[in-house]
């Protein structure tokens, strides 16, 4: 039993990393700016494709291949600080404080749109770059390989939850942000600039998901159709966790991928679904989901 209970947890663990970083970057945005940003997961796939393309570039030039790592970050970097400030001054800011279904149907359109550009630019083929996972080797723990590369994803995955955490609670960043969240209005009147703690936070789920798909790339490679197959996944873990609790994504991570691995482990046909059955029972029981709570809203 303990044979098939620690690769499936390590399993687990791993991929709840991957979608705790699209997850948490979801959150963050719905939790300051109150959008259902359906868009998102555009941006982790194409935090994918420039990470895949980035480090197959510094592998034909000949270059070392350590510096695959640096480029995973920096790919996730470069996405966000073009993307982020654009998308936010464009075209989120004007959905602010409008009916929820303008909202999605904009982030939606928006998705098209970037779905049909990543083809167009990296065209409909399958890339893959494993230079990074191939570095780091396998470790075996009771008689089984592990790839390190899962063990590092899992230990990234931790220090942003805690630097999350420490941003919000500990930096002037976080009380900003904070404080927005509580009352834009009395915020502005206290002198805040709003508009620019916004242009912040979305640019920062921008570069969370952007980072998930990099980091991702390694393992996976990237396919056209992943940035949907990948938005799903957020908006169940944000449902499962409660929108806008950072810590709830966490925990709603490692559910909907204990779930997807347990399917795949014990009953293959379900393993697409058995995070959406996951989701709908909890949401049965716990409408706000697991971490959130109902609150009054200003009308």
């Amino acid at each position: 039993m303990l044979d098939m209970a620690l690769p499936l947890i390590m399993d687990a663990l791993a991929n709840a990393a991957l979608i705790f970083f699209v997850a948490v970057g979801l959150t963050l945005v719905f939790s300051v700016q109150r959008i259902l940003n359906v868009a998102h997961g555009s941006f982790y796939s194409i935090g994918a494709y420039i990470a895949a393309s980035m480090g197959l570039w510094l592998i034909s030039a000949g270059l070392n291949p350590w510096l695959s790592f640096p480029a995973l970050l920096l790919s996730a970097a470069l996405v966000a600080m073009v993307l982020g400030p654009l998308v936010e001054r464009t075209l989120i800011r004007w959905t602010y404080g409008k009916h929820e279904a303008i909202q999605i149907l904009v982030t939606f359109g928006l998705f098209l749109i970037l779905e049909d550009l990543q083809r167009l630019v990296f065209g409909v083929r399958s890339i893959y770059q494993d230079t990074p996972m191939s570095l780091l080797g396998v470790t075996e723990i009771g008689g089984i390989f592990y790839l390190n590369y899962q063990l590092l994803l899992i230990v990234l995955a931790l220090v942003v939850l805690f630097g999350m955490r420490f941003l919000i609670k500990h930096t002037r960043l976080g009380r900003l942000l904070v404080a927005v969240v509580a009352d834009r209005e009395v915020s502005l009147a206290m002198g805040i600039n709003t508009d620019r703690a916004f242009v912040l936070a979305f640019t920062l789920g921008v570069f969370l998901a952007a980072l998930g798909g990099a980091l991702a790339t390694p393992t996976t490679g990237v396919a056209p159709g992943l940035g949907a197959e990948t938005m799903v996944l957020a908006f169940a873990v944000a449902a499962i966790g409660g929108l806008g609790q950072i810590e709830g994504a966490a925990v709603a991570s490692i559910i909907v991928a204990g779930a997807k691995v347990l399917a795949v482990y014990y009953a293959p046909a379900f393993d697409t679904v058995a995070p959406f059955l996951v989701m709908l029972t909890v949401l049965l029981v716990r409408p706000n989901g697991l971490f959130g709570t109902a609150t009054t809203r200003k009308i």
